[in-house]
């Protein structure tokens, strides 16, 4: 692949280290974004990259704010040039059932998971469409396609980020630019493990293949939708959840 620059937001996240690794492993420049208020442990993780040569820089901003989103964006193409690829991956949880849901629980789980995909694509998006190339790949969940008990904010916001991708794709087709969505099952990573290994036996039992995913197997997605042999595939959701939800 031709050496790209690629933006990866939540990048120092479980899902988001192994995207920036396969996108590094592809030969990109990758701008590892994290909240401001996570850089200590972020930095920890891309200095410890340096002996593997691995072509990661960390950019700290709230991707939640769009003023901050815009400049985040800036500081990257000011660093290593126009963004190529985005990989919107940031993302929360704030878990409730619906009558106990605090608005504040909702609008934070909606700005980090739906609004930081508005942020950072338009300022990203430019610049794609005037170089004729870009690859935007948006992270959603399965349950964003299903539902899930307890999960009305972060259903709304993930069905809300493939609904973006949709039209985005078709505003940008001719331009070289292409936006997918992946979907994720459940996957290996602290969340899941946050679950009672009750809870998780059952939700394992109702994965066909048998076995939680891997973070890995995200990435691998990323790495196929974002090549430049990609560009007949816009506007598509990529499930990749063990079969655990067919459509």
């Amino acid at each position: 692949m031709t050496k790209r620059v690629a933006l990866v937001t939540g990048g120092t996240g479980a899902i988001g280290r192994e995207i920036c690794l396969a996108l590094a492993e592809v030969g990109c420049t990758v701008a590892a974004n994290c909240h401001p208020g996570d850089v200590e442990a972020a930095q920890t993780w891309v200095n410890s990259l340096k002996n593997g040569h691995s072509d990661v820089h960390l950019f700290p901003f709230d991707v939640s704010d769009y003023a901050a989103s815009v400049a985040g964006v800036t500081a990257v193409e000011e660093a290593h040039g126009s963004v190529d690829i985005l990989v919107n991956a940031a993302g929360i949880t704030r878990d409730a059932r619906l009558l106990n849901l605090e608005p504040d629980q909702w609008s934070a789980v909606l700005r980090t998971n739906l609004d930081s995909v508005y942020n950072v694509t338009r300022p990203a998006l430019a610049g794609m469409v005037t170089r004729g190339f870009g690859r935007v790949v948006n992270i959603s969940s399965v349950n964003g396609q299903q539902g899930q008990f307890g999960q009305a904010n972060y259903s709304a916001a993930k069905a809300g980020v493939h609904g973006f991708t949709m039209a985005v794709a078709r505003e940008v087709a001719r331009k070289g630019v292409t936006v997918n969505t992946i979907s994720p099952g459940y996957i290996e990573s602290p969340l899941i493990m946050q679950v009672p290994e009750a809870i998780r036996d059952t939700i394992r039992e109702q994965i066909p293949v048998g076995r939680f995913g891997k973070p890995q197997e995200i990435a691998r997605a990323v790495q196929f939708l974002v090549e430049d042999k990609a560009g007949f595939i816009t506007g598509a959701d990529l499930s990749v959840n063990g079969g655990y939800y067919m459509s």
